[in-house]
This record gives C-alpha cells, structure tokens and sequence, in this order.
C-alpha cells in the first residue's frame, strides 16, 4: 500500500510542478522535460526504497 502512496504523491508532484511552469509561461519542450526527470527520479528513489525493504538486497556486514 505504501507504494502506491508513493507513485501517487509523485504524480501529484510532478503535476503540481508541470502546472506551475505553464502559468510561469515556460515553454511546453522544458515543462516536459522537466516532468520526465522528475519522473526518473521518482523511478529511482521508488526503486531504491524497495529495494532496501526487501531483505534478499540486504548487505551483510563484511560483504561488499
């Protein structure tokens, strides 16, 4: 549940940001840009967060 949570608050931000830049008049080529890093980034750190939840990723102390 907590996944969906997350890909819902970062679809809200990246609306949220996407809209503040066409009221700022920023051209659309940028505000889509901006939206697709924002959306990698999401990706990433979403990845990355479950990633660390599942305990088969875990390093144990000494392994590298």
């Amino acid at each position: 549940m907590s996944s969906v949570l997350y890909v819902a608050g970062y679809l809200v931000l990246i609306a949220g940001v996407s809209y503040l830049a066409y009221l700022s008049h920023i051209p659309e080529s940028y505000i889509v840009a901006i939206a697709a890093i924002l959306l990698g980034i999401g990706v990433v750190s979403g990845m990355e967060s479950v990633r660390l939840k599942n305990s088969h990723y875990r390093r144990r102390p000494g392994v590298y």
